[in-house]
């Protein structure tokens, strides 16, 4: 594979809880993954108003879809998390689910969480959002 990712936290600012304020590719191809919903093969949503078995259901999609184009989570440039909710307490939960699953790697590079209104399906609580360099 021919790429260089570099992610950094500069001294001067604050600590993270395992992302990195930047991320830097060097070279290669990238892959701008489409918003990775908790929808099974059938297109139905999975646990709908849960949680974690949303999150569940999202690394598996995601998984899927880097393998598909080559890419594994440690090549992960870039991540937005979705959330419908306004409680910090969620998001957490949220945060922690992700970095506990097989697709953890993909959040120690530049990251965003954010709470939002609504997503696109009735049910749906969890969207993300990644972008991946590849091997050129």
């Amino acid at each position: 594979m021919s790429r260089l990712i570099t992610r950094t936290n500069p001294d001067d600012l604050h600590p993270t809880p395992g992302y990195h304020h930047v991320t830097v590719v060097e070279a290669g191809r990238t892959a701008y993954l489409a918003g990775q919903c908790p929808l099974d093969r059938t297109g139905a949503v999975v646990a709908p108003g849960e949680l974690e078995p949303q999150v569940d259901q999202i690394v598996a999609n995601a998984l899927v879809v880097l393998e598909v184009v080559g890419a594994v989570p440690e090549d992960v440039v870039r991540s937005v998390i979705y959330v419908v909710s306004s409680r910090n307490d969620e998001l957490g939960s949220v945060w922690q689910w992700f970095n506990a699953s097989e697709l953890a790697p993909a959040f120690t590079t530049a990251s965003t969480l954010l709470g939002v209104a609504q997503l696109g399906y009735a049910g749906q609580r969890v969207e993300l959002d990644l972008t991946a360099a590849l091997p050129c």
